[in-house]
């Protein structure tokens, strides 16, 4: 059955949908509410895990969360980096519904993240995320997928942002968007760290560094209402709003075929870590191919996404496979089929 790509449609059925299912101030709040204020684009942080202007990535792979995290973080040059000592931190993991990883960021990939910034002299730490709309409030989804335990249990805030203020920041260069209305606390911390999930997504191909940040984006601009048939370029642009300082990608279980939700489950027990979104896309396209992938993803060079395209042409990031460098270790894990999956997202990255 063909998937219906019209604006209306999405917006019909969306609406029809909140309406029956939450209150009508609700209803309003999500669709219709102005920013409190525009700011200035804030698109200015720049990449310091650089190596002879090389973007890095580090990839670990094992079994221990936290001991893979870590070392992860210390193969870029460590949390010192960042000069986290003192600075409020949002973390942005993808608490997109109620299911557990990979649907959702891995709790222990959070737990353990709060941990290392908290080692490193954080003084404030907030988790943030806006579930899909159809499956607010993101406070539910955040309990039944085992996120909510580690946000009380680490004595973290919570901000549900579709619970909070909104600002409107330019988009220089947008087709598709002039401007993007985004969560007001996205500009109010000192430092973001943006932590997905490395999964395949039914509507936009795929959902990793560049994707996540439409949990941060006000529910009237989700890219189905704007121009569906150009989803993934809406998500390049909407990200010239803002840069995170890390993007930590949850490789622990991800999808290779179909998702957001639900689809087929790969477990490649890895993490990677990198200062750059277009070098976490391409890096996590490669972990997906390397387990198989969907047809769409597997058939297609990773520098011919649409999304890659369009965020390099806003210049997002790095533009081609020369501008990156994979580190890897594997503690614990079996070297030679470590390094010849290393071998193989390497490939990927260069075809």
């Amino acid at each position: 059955m063909p998937i219906i790509k019209s604006r209306l449609f999405y917006k019909t059925g969306v609406s029809i949908f909140l309406f029956l299912k939450l209150r009508w101030r609700d209803l309003f709040r999500l669709l219709f509410a102005k920013p409190r204020r525009k700011i200035p684009n804030h698109n200015l942080v720049q990449n310091i895990f650089k190596e002879e202007n090389k973007a890095i990535v580090s990839i670990v792979q094992g079994k221990d969360v936290y001991t893979m995290l870590k070392e992860g973080i210390e193969l870029l040059g460590g949390l010192k980096k960042l000069n986290i000592q003192g600075k409020s931190v949002l973390i942005k993991p993808n608490i997109v519904n109620r299911y557990p990883s990979p649907a959702n960021t891995n709790p222990l990939v959070i737990k353990y993240l709060i941990k290392l910034l908290r080692e490193s002299g954080a003084s404030k730490i907030f988790i943030g995320d806006m579930s899909a709309i159809y499956a607010l409030p993101t406070k539910k989804n955040a309990v039944k997928s085992g996120i909510w335990e580690v946000i009380q249990a680490e004595n973290v805030t919570f901000v549900p942002f579709e619970d909070h203020g909104w600002v409107e920041v330019e988009i220089p260069g947008g087709r598709f968007v002039k401007r993007a209305i985004v969560s007001e606390i996205i500009y109010d911390v000192d430092r973001i760290i943006n932590v997905p999930v490395i999964k395949t997504h039914s509507y936009a191909n795929y959902s990793i560094a560049l994707k996540n940040f439409m949990g941060a984006i006000h529910a009237q601009q989700r890219p189905y209402f704007i121009a569906p048939e150009f989803w993934d370029e809406i998500v390049a642009e909407l990200n010239a709003a803002y840069t995170p300082h890390l993007n930590i990608l949850d490789g622990t279980k991800i999808f290779i075929k179909k998702g957001p939700t639900k689809g087929t489950i790969a477990s490649p027990d890895l993490i990677a870590i990198t200062g750059d979104r277009i070098a976490a896309d391409v890096v996590g396209l490669g972990i997906i191919k390397a387990f198989g992938g969907e047809e769409r993803i597997r058939n297609r060079s990773v520098w011919e996404q649409r999304q890659v395209k369009r965020a390099v042409e806003m210049r997002l990031g790095i533009r081609r496979p020369s501008e990156l460098k994979i580190v890897s270790t594997c503690p614990g894990i079996n070297k030679p089929i470590f390094d010849k999956l290393m071998e193989e997202i390497q490939y990927h990255l260069n075809t």
